[in-house]
């Protein structure tokens, strides 16, 4: 098993704090193509205004032998607990694929399986709605989506929204929906984002992944209390479904139209190709 200490507990990190940072202002073009490491997808990832140069890059690797990296993402991927507060495992690249040699168990569920049947369920939901085989309490099909959430349940999706309307609008492409986020608990936030909505036209993804997140459960109810107000002939329920755990309180019941899961193992900051933003996504 690989120990974990801080970094300041190592023999390496002291040489590496020392070493006097790389200027990014010297940028040159032979830097700049040098520090280029081609990845997936015909991405490049290029760490050239990084203010790293070769002497800072051995002491890094000589850090990261000494950190066990390398078993540590063996690790990682094997799925072993890997969050040594909380004693949890770290699950974000099931989302994206089998890293490990092996199926990552947990009470008998292979949890890869059960994170591809979320993003198969929510696919499938986001097919029909598009398809208008899902529409609203009063036959309306759906023009507008609006994510609540707060944190990692707001951020991710959010930022993948803008960098997608942005990529879809240089294509020539129309989004089939307008996307919308309240996260802030400020009820002027909300208001202005719900302020020329048509809740007959609206879906909305509510995100909490306990289901007791008090913002998200008051931006909730703020929701609600906006919608008896000026659309009280629509079961705002029909309108609305929920990202949770399969334990949380907004797991069961006829509270939302259908409800997407995710557990403990997958960190907010990561979950964006979870349900927590694959719904708004799709």
């Amino acid at each position: 098993m690989p120990t974990y200490k801080n970094l300041d507990a190592t023999q390496a990190y002291p040489t590496l704090d020392a070493t006097r940072p790389f200027d990014v202002t010297e940028l040159d073009t032979q830097r700049i193509r040098s520090l280029q490491i081609p990845l997936a997808a015909d991405l490049t990832y290029s760490y050239a205004a990084t203010p790293v140069d070769g002497t800072i890059i051995g002491h890094l690797g000589d850090l990261a032998v000494e950190q066990e990296l390398q078993a540590k993402y063996a690790a990682l991927a094997a799925g072993e607990i890997m969050n040594t507060g909380e004693q949890r495992r770290v699950l974000h690249h099931l989302l994206r694929g089998q890293l490990g040699p092996a199926v990552v168990d947990e009470d008998g569920t292979d949890l890869g399986a059960f994170y591809r049947e979320q993003q198969r369920r929510f696919s499938d939901f986001a097919v029909a709605v598009h398809e208008k085989k899902v529409l609203g309490y009063t036959g309306q099909p759906f023009s507008t989506v609006v994510q609540i959430g707060i944190g990692g349940s707001d951020l991710g999706p959010r930022a993948l929204y803008i960098a997608l309307k942005d990529w879809a609008r240089a294509e020539g492409i129309s989004p089939r929906m307008e996307a919308r986020f309240i996260s802030n608990v400020d009820p002027d936030d909300a208001a202005a984002v719900l302020a020329d909505i048509d809740f007959e036209t609206t879906l909305f993804v509510l995100v909490s992944k306990s289901g007791t997140t008090q913002e998200t459960l008051t931006n909730e109810q703020f929701l609600r209390d906006q919608a008896a107000k000026r659309a009280p002939h629509v079961d705002i329920s029909r309108h609305t479904v929920a990202v949770t755990s399969q334990t949380s309180p907004l797991a069961t019941g006829d509270v939302y139209r259908d409800s997407f899961f995710i557990d403990d193992f997958i960190g907010g900051r990561y979950s964006a190709t979870s349900a927590v933003g694959g719904v708004v996504l799709s």
